[in-house]
């Protein structure tokens, strides 16, 4: 038998809201909401960003493991990584999260974590 402890997703935005992608604190908010909607529980945030016309990165620490972005408000583009153990509704952080930051277009692709070890 297999097991996964988890499932890691990438998720790319692209034509977002530029001034939604240079506000550190509104994607703090945003990634609170998207791993509250996952059912996740936060433990840390970091967000840092970069000074003016620049973009932001940012991390929340989660217990089933994290949630991270980088912006580029000047591509109004947004790259995060959502990786969640056990019973996360991954689905759900990713609808929040295209619809926050008004996404035109997205690509998200899913990679089980851990897929050799025997359960």
């Amino acid at each position: 038998m297999t097991y996964s402890p988890g499932t890691h997703a990438l998720l790319d935005l692209y034509d977002c809201d530029a001034a939604l992608l240079a506000d550190a604190s509104a994607l703090q908010a945003l990634l609170q909401r998207a791993a509250d909607a996952a059912g996740a529980t936060t433990l840390a945030a970091h967000f840092h960003h970069f000074g003016d016309g620049m973009g932001v990165t940012g991390v929340l620490l989660l217990a089933e493991s994290h949630i991270s972005i980088h912006t580029w408000p000047e591509h109004r583009f947004a790259a995060l990584d959502v990786f969640l153990c056990g019973d996360g509704q991954l689905e759900r952080a990713r609808a929040l999260l295209c619809e926050g930051l008004r996404a035109g277009r997205a690509d998200w692709r899913e990679f089980s974590r851990g897929i050799s070890l025997k359960g």
